[in-house]
């Protein structure tokens, strides 16, 4: 008993065993010395197996409903979308989840009027039936659905408990996921069968797949490796698995966030076994737990803390998410009402993903077919759904062999860890079930059933009818309050709460029963995961919040409201009009997927609407030294790098802070995170890029509880000046980007300056003298540099380059190249540049010596890292720096002297510094602002300073030169201690 408040004790986990229970019932006295008036029952099933020696069958469920006022069952898939029992595409992987295993109660229906005490196994609710020797494996051991039988070694084979080489012919492999052991490691063995493994995940949570990389990596179902194309891995978490094996993976990715139904107070420590670095090391002893030879050791992929699995479970259980926590947006502060929305929706994986999945072809292994030698194979389906998809697993087996043994090859190869007895095969076309009957090879009958060699090869994998059934009920986060004297015993206040309705709960079971028998029929595997939660029947608020992008921008709000109304028949709604973007909150679930697809399907003049569903943040649970980090990347920069720093930060990170911009744009996280007290960003990307999310911040910080945040810089483009001068680097080349958070934890603020021009054109453009109108004044904003003439010139081919054949120039030393290129065209090219322009620096005109290209710097870095300005003290201008509120004004007198600021020979001709320019263009003219580049007209161009500075984020120097010599590429092998919040 807890002390809580005067006169109540909360009753919490008082039956840990079967026995204990059983000695409560005996003796009757537990709360006969207890002073108290109420008692709050919690988790009362600590063990599935309590049930068997409660007073009668369904005792507990007959508890439950008769203290709580309104119940229902909740019937949880875990190959779904939404939380319901509704069955998806197949969705997920696993080995253990990051809870602890479930409270669960195994309840065999029979006559609900018998009393009589089910005749369940204590272990695994079903009726242990006789097993002959040759169809059962002979070595046994702790670890949960391990069957092991011993193997002759052919090849070099590593322990996958201990890591260490298997010295000798003889080994034990476990037949369900074939994990190799050394004979002496059998009795340590704590690693889950793959087939066990979704029993004990209490919150199932489908994972994201998408093709893998081409690292090394073991399939998490059948533990070998990962070879060729046929991989896949999920988007949240370090799962990889086979493209065939991803269907009998187990639901158990990372609860990123809450849903309203089964909140946490407290999150545990996720582990996931394996595809760790070998320089890994335990928590717990300190020793080497990694292995790049096989799937071993055992990760927490929240805070990065690895161990044995022999030791992991000492570790304490709650997780405090590492080194990084204060940079990590917290699950239990994300909530989504997610029903109707798969994870890949929920998490803004961009659909080009899913399509890559959906064209790889499943195919067998190569060791598979090798061991086809002599032996027959059988197609075999699981339920009526894979018959409908034509989905099937291969199953070898010998030509004379039992009907159980073939049925135990089927379980196995669908991983369902059920006994053979209380399942058949059907062969596919036939109502008519396998016959025990053979024939031998003399041509009589024979009683020992065994299977026959059929014309058909196809079979379907069907359950027995069965006389009980067996519902697993979990306890879920209900709170039950009994009031009890002084005088009551435990055993009086069980049979009080049992008077409830026989009637009314037979109708109850009828329907439950209805309902497995249906999901049974379409797929048993499916079956065997539906999890029925025991939880408070209550009006639960909804609210999905929508972003739709792809709108006109500055129109009128009536305008915008008619062009909705037409296209999606949408009335309520909040606009962005400098965006073209409209925020909705819609209380219903099936109205929120209507707006959803039918967003994508739609189109507004001529251009594609998006749809994104955005998190709620609860800044009210916000730790208060909290500071988590808004990511924004852009995949398409850097090539591949940029798609694989996606991967990793949504790995290392809550996916709910990370954003693609391609999908959407950078509104929908600020938008997010705008009730943040204190965040900060970090952009992923070339310069342009950065331009993007620095003009969307500056157009909405007005609407932000934290207006400045500090920006951080991954530099994935060509140039990277801005990240170049802020100590980021010249561009991303692969270091682990758990070193990046932790230097941007520690980096300095400093203020920058930007800039906004206003491009004026008093003459008509080329393509406007057809219509007879004058270009519009168009307004930019400048971070790095403007240049006119040579440069931009440069800068347009390159970009006329990219737009015809844009899947060349997806590397960095490409792109350099089409430049040097471009440059070498135009070494003959002349133009008298200060003849086309005037300029006035602060209202006073200044005169232009002969030059091709004149270019304004608001940082000292230009064209990918070179000084433009130089470093030669001049008593004329003051030292530039980024937040002085001046620009320097600098010309170039052709391409070959481009080429000597390029390398470091030359600087440029130093006209002015100012905070104020003119310039007039008497001529069309070749223009760029932080490397967009276009053709101006004649007109006035008007550059000023732009509101409030930006702050950002500069890397120390000492963090620049400091490389880890041991990486944490392969999942931060280097083991945060718990100083460090590990755990």
């Amino acid at each position: 008993m807890l002390s809580v408040v005067p006169h109540c004790y909360i009753l919490t986990d008082v039956l840990p065993h079967c026995y204990i229970f059983t000695s409560v019932v005996s003796h009757c006295s537990i709360l006969t010395d207890v002073v108290s008036h109420c008692y709050i029952l919690t988790d009362v099933v600590s063990h599935y197996y309590i049930l068997t020696d409660v007073v009668c069958c369904a005792t507990l469920l007959h508890f439950y409903l008769r203290c709580a006022t309104l119940l229902h069952f909740t019937a949880v898939v875990p190959h779904c979308y939404i939380l319901t029992a509704v069955a998806g595409p197949g969705c997920t992987a696993g080995m253990s989840a990051g809870t602890a295993a479930p409270t669960e109660a195994t309840v065999l229906l029979t006559e609900m009027a018998d009393g009589g005490s089910p005749g369940a196994s204590p272990l695994s609710g079903r009726r242990k039936a006789q097993q002959s020797p040759a169809s059962r494996p002979k070595y046994q051991v702790g670890a949960p659905g391990h069957g092991f039988r011993r193997v002759t070694l052919t090849k070099p084979t590593f322990c996958h408990h201990c890591s260490d080489f298997i010295w000798g012919l003889l080994g034990f492999l476990c037949e369900g996921c074939n994990f190799m052991s050394h004979e002496k490691c059998l009795k340590h063995i704590k690693t889950v069968c793959s087939c066990m493994a979704p029993t004990l995940v209490r919150v199932p949570v489908a994972h994201c797949f998408v093709p893998a990389g081409q690292k090394k990596r073991f399939c998490f179902v059948c533990r070998k490796h990962l070879e060729g194309t046929g991989g896949l891995r999920c988007e949240v978490c370090e799962l990889h698995v086979h493209a065939d094996c991803a269907p009998f993976s187990c639901s158990d990715c990372r609860l990123c966030h809450q849903d309203g139904a089964q909140d946490y107070e407290m999150y545990h420590h996720h582990w996931r076994e394996g595809n760790m670095s070998s320089g890994a090391r335990c928590e717990v002893c300190r020793r080497t737990c990694g292995s790049s030879d096989v799937l071993s050791g055992m990760r927490c992929e929240w805070c990065g803390i690895t161990a044995h699995a022999s030791c992991y479970a000492s570790v304490p259980p709650e997780c405090r998410l590492g080194r990084l926590r204060g940079t990590i947006l917290h699950p239990s502060c994300v909530r989504i009402c997610s029903r109707n929305f798969s994870k890949m929706h929920l998490y803004r994986i961009s659909e080009s993903s899913q399509c890559e999945l959906g064209n790889l072809a499943v195919v067998p292994s190569t060791d598979f077919f090798l061991s086809f030698t002599g032996k027959q194979t059988l197609r075999v389906f699981d339920g009526d759904d894979a018959l409908k998809r034509n989905q099937f697993r291969l199953v070898c087996i010998p030509r004379i062999i039992k009907n159980e043994e073939v049925v135990e090859a089927a379980l196995r190869a669908f991983y369902i860890p059920d006994e053979p007895q209380d399942y058949e095969l059907q062969m596919h076309g036939q109502p008519a079930l396998l016959t025990d009957d053979i024939i031998n090879r003399n041509g009589a009958l024979d009683n020992k059933s065994t299977f026959k060699e059929c014309a058909s090869d196809a079979w379907v994998l069907r359950a027995k009818a069965r006389e009980s059934e067996v519902l697993r009920i979990y306890a879920g986060w209900l709170n039950i309050s009994i009031e009890i004297s002084p005088e009551i015993h435990l055993i009086s206040s069980f049979k009080s709460s049992l008077h409830y309705d026989m009637k009314v709960m037979n109708i109850f079971f009828e329907l439950l029963l209805d309902k497995l028998k249906e999901i049974r029929k379409i797929s048993l595997r499916q079956m065997n995961q539906t999890r029925f939660y025991l939880v408070e029947s209550r009006n639960q608020v909804v609210q999905v919040n929508l972003l739709l992008g792809g709108l006109p921008t500055l129109l009128s709000q009536q305008e915008y409201a008619d062009l909705l109304y037409q296209h999606l028949e949408i009335k309520t709604f909040y606009i962005f009009i400098c965006t073209g973007a409209v925020v909705l909150q819609i209380s219903c679930f099936l109205e929120a997927e209507r707006v959803y697809m039918l967003a994508k399907d739609s189109s507004v003049r001529g251009k594609q609407l998006t749809s994104l569903v955005v998190p709620e943040l609860m800044q009210s649970k916000l730790p208060k030294d909290s500071c988590p980090l808004l990511v924004f990347v852009n995949p398409k920069s850097g090539g591949l790098r940029g798609r694989e720093l996606l991967y990793n930060l949504r790995k290392i990170l809550n996916p709910h802070q990370v954003f693609e911009l391609t999908s959407g744009g950078p509104l929908a996280g600020l938008h997010a995170f705008r009730d943040v007290p204190n965040f900060r960003i970090l952009i992923c990307g070339g310069d342009g890029t950065v331009g993007w999310v620095l003009g969307v911040l500056e157009a909405i910080r007005h609407k932000l509880t934290c207006p400045e945040p500090a920006i951080g810089l991954i530099p994935l483009g060509t140039g990277n000046d801005l990240a170049r001068v802020l100590r980021w680097g010249a561009g991303y080349s692969g270091e682990d980007p758990y070193n990046i958070l932790l230097s941007l934890d520690e980096a300095e603020n400093v203020w920058m300056d930007r800039w906004t021009i206003l491009l004026d054109a008093q003459e008509m453009a080329e393509d406007g003298k057809e219509n007879g109108f004058l270009e519009p004044p168009k307004i930019v904003q400048m971070n790095n540099y403007f240049g006119l003439g040579i440069d931009a010139e440069l800068s347009l081919d390159f970009h006329h380059a990219r737009e015809e054949e844009p899947g060349k120039f997806n590397s960095r030393f490409h792109n350099k190249g089409v430049y040097v290129k471009v440059g070498l065209q135009k070494l003959s090219h002349t133009r008298n540049l200060h003849k086309d322009l005037v300029l006035e620096v602060d209202k006073q005109e200044v005169e232009l010596p002969s030059i091709e290209g004149l270019i304004f710097l608001n940082i000292p870095s230009w064209g990918s890292g070179a000084d433009l300005w130089g470093s030669d003290s001049d008593s004329r201008f003051d030292k530039p720096r980024i937040d002085d509120g001046a620009l320097e004004v600098v010309g170039v007198t052709g391409v070959v002297h481009m080429g000597q600021v390029q390398s470091g020979l030359r600087s440029g001709i130093r006209i002015a510094q100012g905070s104020y320019i003119r310039i007039t263009v008497t001529k069309p003219i070749p223009v760029q602002v932080d490397g967009e580049p276009w053709i101006q007209s004649p007109g006035q161009i008007i550059i000023s300073a732009s509101g409030p500075k930006m702050q950002m984020l500069r890397k120390f120097r000492c963090k620049a030169k400091k490389q880890s010599s041991g990486s944490l590429k392969e999942g931060r092998s280097d083991s945060p201690s718990s100083s460090d919040g590990g755990h």
